[in-house]
């Protein structure tokens, strides 16, 4: 079942690239107390998601930050390793929070896993976004097939 509007963000491991490797990190640190955006995509340097979803919200962070929102983080179903990788490529600074959850916890738990095994990329994180307040899902976008519906202009909008 998947995650919706005025349910709470499940308690899950996740981890990110800290200055000496991989940190762990919940869900609960993430989320409690906090106004965040959270963007999940299937992968991370995969074409859509390296020359779009992830830069527009690069590119809006501060006018997405002047709404209230205290984190903006982008989750995929890869390890801290690559995570960190990524948002070095993508020269994301501080305006993005690289999630890794490696082993799809996240995903799993919300609902919003991609099976993509037979394409031998195996288990995934759909392209999603939401706005979560204290934990409370207050917006939830989910795309099939594009972006647009899981963009920074469109989180903007929501906002």
């Amino acid at each position: 079942m998947t995650i919706s509007v005025g349910d709470t963000i499940p308690s899950v491991d996740l981890a990110t690239m800290g200055a000496d490797g991989p940190e762990g990190v919940s869900s609960d640190d993430i989320f409690k107390g906090k106004k965040v955006v959270i963007f999940g995509l299937p992968g991370a340097f995969t074409p859509t998601c390296s020359a779009k979803h992830l830069p527009g919200f690069v590119e809006h962070a501060d006018a997405i930050k002047a709404k209230g929102v205290d984190t903006i983080a982008c989750i995929s179903v890869n390890d801290a390793f690559v995570m960190g990788a990524w948002g070095k490529d993508q020269g994301v600074g501080d305006k993005v929070m690289m999630v890794a959850d490696g082993s799809a916890q996240f995903a799993a738990a919300t609902g919003l896993e991609l099976d993509l095994v037979a394409r031998g990329m195996g288990m995934r994180c759909q392209r999603f976004s939401m706005f979560v307040d204290d934990g409370v899902v207050k917006s939830l976008n989910i795309d099939e097939g594009g972006f647009e519906k899981t963009s920074a202009e469109q989180m903007l909008s929501d906002l």
